[in-house]
């Protein structure tokens, strides 16, 4: 495994705003690089929508040369419609990051909390507290973005125990 710094693009998929953030991980010191969201209309067809997605995602890395990816999994919540709209914009994320052949790994979203916050049930004002902290010099526009970054520090966190147990 690479021991010099690496870059990691964390997702936070949504339809309406998939959250991204940029961070760089050298040992356990963690750097904020960037951070947004990817809105889409929802006057839009789901086709176009998608699409939008997956083109933001692949300009994304093409431009910022992430060298890992990381990518929330989708929870199932009471409204079925949700959950396969959530399921379809992750499928065009994760579709975009193969396509630009990054190694993608996933995470829960219990796992994120826990390893942002020690808590795996925390609420989204905490998650983003604690991304603030980890990353003081972070400029977090939106929750999805503070919850992309947050995906980026879990796997950064974790991608020494997913190569060891790879191998």
């Amino acid at each position: 495994m690479n021991s010099g710094p690496i870059r990691i693009l964390g997702i936070d998929p949504g339809l309406r705003n998939t959250g991204w953030g940029l961070i760089e991980a050298a040992g356990t010191r963690l750097t904020y690089i960037d951070c947004g969201s990817i809105h889409t209309d929802a006057a839009t067809s789901l086709a176009e929508r998608l699409a939008l997605i997956h083109r933001a995602i692949a300009l994304l890395v093409e431009s910022r040369s992430p060298a890992e990816a990381a990518v929330e999994e989708t929870f199932v919540n009471r409204d079925p419609q949700s959950t396969l709209k959530l399921g379809q914009a992750r499928g065009a994320a994760l579709a975009a990051l193969a396509l630009m052949a990054l190694p993608v790994a996933e995470y829960a979203a219990n796992l994120i909390k826990k390893t942002v916050v020690g808590v795996g049930h925390a609420e989204k004002q905490q998650v983003a507290a604690m991304v603030k902290m980890l990353l003081p010099a972070c400029r977090i526009g939106s929750p999805d973005a503070a919850d992309a970054l947050a995906v980026a520090i879990c796997h950064a966190q974790h991608r020494g125990a997913r190569a060891r147990g790879a191998a």
